[in-house]
């Protein structure tokens, strides 16, 4: 069940506390249960659509507003199935810490930790609940990088199953009034053609001993009640029978509106939240939850924090490798990396490479960070981490064996030659030239089908280039006439309107062509052509363009 208690965002931060002093971690690995569940629920939210899109196709029943929810956003509902089995691979929950004991045992702990939540807050997902709970849980156990981005998953299966818990609760509530309907309808028909055969009903009725439960009654009582008194008796023994259970017709009623109503209330919630997980870009909590981003944007050199986000996932993607190959804790490998980076920083200063982190997680100091936390590596992991460091001989090892495994081939139509014979020597030299070049770019393709590019890191330049990574772009070139410059002017032009930028620059770095003498009549028109260009440029929006001995810079007018 998961509806509880609701709690306040200062209860919920207290049960947060408490969930993660109770949390056991099974150090022994289990069969994934995620999709099993996910699976179920499915069928679950299926078969309950099915009743009720049965129900509403007759005429004579109402349809209540718990169902309404559903009919309408069962489309959203199976959207949100079929992303959860697309983001959830198989044995995915294997790679996340599991609970040891507890109703949730051998389940991830992250999907305890969002059941919790959904529970307390009636399925209402939202940033402040969803970022007090995750930083109250973190002051007691840090949760990893791979449970921090599953957690967004592990919310999404729970708000699943919390729709299957109401739909299931408004499709039995529909199999109840459809029940009260026939039982109603079989005693109105007998009343009408044979009055003294509901006497034998009524005791058949009482034989089948039919659960009284609100939705029942209720229909019950409607279809009854429109016949008019010839039903009294009947009502007055179900009365008889609910005063037996200790409850009234009225009292019944209540509870059941009540209940009908906190229903509709979670579906509601469920519904919201879900359209919230799905609009909600998961990358920025990711980065404020983690303890690992926290002590990383220590980095003596301070480049971290002005890094793209790829960059930064990638290290901390190392953080996890390294974490898993050593048996450590996550924030244990990064702050040693900073440590390292710290202790460069006294030795070389702030403005060596190695004072950087991802010297340590991605560079060549990487072996020493190993080194440092001892990590095991298995056989393919050791094989890949050698050939990183042996890539250039192993590259020119292959072309050189491809070159020679081709000739060896391409040697047995020639054995009829004599080898002091010249044309065998000729035919040798030119075929090593052309069956190498054939042998690199078969070892190039190769490599691009088994290896996947490693991309550079990169800064985070999206709100403008700050001033101290100013540049300038200089563009080399030689005037040759003056509808060139024309166009070399243009093209820098267009390049300046693709980069705006205050602090990106373009510059021509132009000479006139090879010529015999020192000058010539044609250098006199291309300077009045430069210069005419030049004072057009200087009135316009564009950067300013001036000529400095034989020079022509261009940049932006603040320059």
């Amino acid at each position: 069940m998961l509806r509880s208690d609701l709690f306040s965002v200062e209860q919920l931060k207290q049960h947060a506390v408490m969930l993660a002093g109770q949390h056991a971690i099974d150090p022994y690995p289990r069969p994934d249960r995620l999709l099993p569940r996910l699976a179920d629920n499915a069928d679950v939210l299926r078969a309950a659509y099915d009743v009720l899109t049965v129900g509403t196709a007759q005429a004579e029943q109402r349809t209540l507003s718990g169902e309404i929810w559903l009919l309408d956003n069962f489309y959203l509902i199976e959207q949100q199935i079929i992303l959860a089995r697309r983001h959830l691979p198989v044995g995915y929950g294997k790679q996340l810490p599991r609970l040891q004991s507890g109703s949730l045992a051998g389940f991830p702990r992250v999907y305890d930790l969002a059941s919790e939540l959904i529970a307390h807050q009636d399925a209402r997902v939202d940033g402040d609940n969803v970022s007090a709970y995750i930083h109250a849980y973190q002051t007691i156990t840090a949760l990893t990088l791979g449970e921090l981005w599953a957690f967004p998953i592990m919310l999404q299966l729970a708000l699943l199953e919390n729709l299957r818990r109401a739909s299931l609760n408004v499709a039995c509530r529909r199999e109840e009034r459809n029940a009260a309907m026939v039982w109603a309808d079989r005693m109105l028909a007998a009343a009408e053609k044979e009055p003294k055969l509901l006497i034998q009903l009524l005791a058949e009725f009482a034989h089948a001993d039919m659960p009284l439960t609100a939705p029942f009654v209720e229909e019950f009582y409607a279809r009854l009640q429109a016949y008019g008194p010839a039903m009294a008796f009947v009502q007055t023994w179900v009365e008889h029978k609910l005063l037996e259970q200790g409850i009234t017709a009225t009292q019944l009623s209540e509870v059941s509106a009540r209940n009908s109503a906190a229903n509709q209330i979670s579906m509601a919630n469920s519904i919201g939240s879900l359209n919230f997980l799905a609009a909600m870009d998961w990358r920025i909590h990711v980065e404020a939850y983690s303890v690992v981003e926290q002590s990383l944007r220590q980095d003596p050199m301070g480049i971290y924090d002005g890094q793209d986000f790829a960059t930064r996932d990638r290290y901390r993607h190392a953080i996890e490798d390294i974490a898993r190959s050593s048996g450590r804790d996550e924030l244990a490998v990064a702050e040693k990396a900073i440590a390292l980076a710290q202790a460069a920083s006294q030795q070389t200063g702030r403005e060596d490479r190695s004072a950087h982190v991802g010297y340590y997680l991605l560079d060549r100091g990487r072996q020493r960070l190993d080194l440092a936390m001892g990590c095991h590596f298995e056989w393919r992991s050791a094989a890949r981490r050698m050939g990183d460091h042996l890539r250039l001989s192993l590259y020119i090892s292959a072309i050189l064996l491809l070159t020679l495994l081709i000739s060896l081939i391409l040697r047995v139509p020639l054995e009829s030659l004599s080898p002091t014979d010249w044309r065998i020597w000729w035919l040798g030299m030119v075929g090593v030239v052309s069956i190498s070049a054939l042998a690199v770019s078969l070892v190039n393709r190769l490599i691009t089908l088994f290896m996947a590019p490693g991309a550079l890191p990169q800064m985070d330049f999206s709100q403008g280039v700050p001033d101290a990574h100013r540049c300038m772009v200089v563009i080399p070139t030689l005037l040759s006439s003056p509808q060139e410059i024309d166009a070399l002017l243009e093209a820098q032009e267009i390049r300046y309107l693709g980069n705006r930028d205050s602090n990106i620059y373009f510059a021509l770095l132009t000479d006139f062509r090879d010529a015999a003498e020192q000058t010539s009549p044609e250098d006199a028109l291309r300077n009045s052509s430069a210069a005419t260009n030049a004072g057009a440029s200087l009135a316009s929006p564009f950067p300013i363009a001036r000529k400095c001995s034989g020079v022509t810079f261009r940049g932006s007018s603040s320059g």
